[in-house]
């Protein structure tokens, strides 16, 4: 028997019927790509974040073990009405979670991920400042917007650099110190406060001395 319904409904409804598959299996991928914060990872101890990324695990360790990168060691300093946000962080490849706003300052702090290409270039040269001037002038690094520690680990391998590494997946920085994209440098002072925030990327040690000095008021 002929369906009765007019061509033009029909083919209405066939519309809708699709669209709403497609925001089905839209929604779906987005929460498989996206989640939640779980905290605890099925029992197994091992946090997990926004993207689902597992930051701490045995394979992680070893590596960030074997490349030299020093341990996360939480600050005690007090926080500043205009210093780094109060943010806890993971540490990158397993260790205790960072207060930011509680680092010690002085303080260099650089955001780069192992997809961004200048950041490979300027590592050794935050590397070279971290072995030189580390005892006047903390070096941290934040691996920001990076879904692939085990890359991120490896980068730092080749690259030597050892300095601290706490993990930033859930761009948490990005409105607080108005990231805009990558390579970044923020830097902080004894008291506390951000002195400078700039996306740029370091193409020397000179120019990395010059820019602490200028703005931190310490003589290397």
């Amino acid at each position: 028997m002929a369906d009765p319904t007019p061509s033009g409904v029909r083919v209405w409804r066939s519309f809708l019927g699709a669209l709403a598959l497609v925001l089905v299996v839209g929604g779906l991928a987005a929460w498989a790509l996206t989640g939640a914060d779980d905290g605890e990872d099925g029992g197994t101890g091992q946090r997990t974040f926004t993207s689902r990324v597992v930051l701490d695990t045995p394979a992680l360790r070893d590596a960030k073990n074997d490349a030299g990168i020093e341990p996360c060691v939480p600050g005690a300093a007090a926080e500043s009405a205009d210093g780094l946000p109060d943010l806890s962080l993971p540490c990158l490849g397993g260790g205790p979670a960072v207060d930011l706003a509680r680092l010690d300052g002085p303080l260099v702090l650089n955001l780069w991920a192992q997809w961004c290409a200048p950041c490979r270039e300027e590592l050794p040269i935050y590397q070279e400042f971290h072995e030189r001037y580390g005892d006047q002038v903390a070096v941290w690094g934040v691996n920001w917007n990076d879904t692939q520690p085990a890359r991120a680990i490896d980068l730092l391998a080749e690259t030597g650099a050892t300095y601290p590494q706490v993990v930033d997946l859930d761009l948490q920085l990005g409105a607080p110190l108005r990231v805009r994209g990558l390579p970044m440098l923020v830097l902080v002072d004894g008291d506390g406060h951000v002195r400078y925030a700039q996306g740029l990327e370091i193409t020397s040690l000179g120019q990395l001395e010059g820019l602490v000095e200028e703005h931190l008021g310490v003589r290397l």
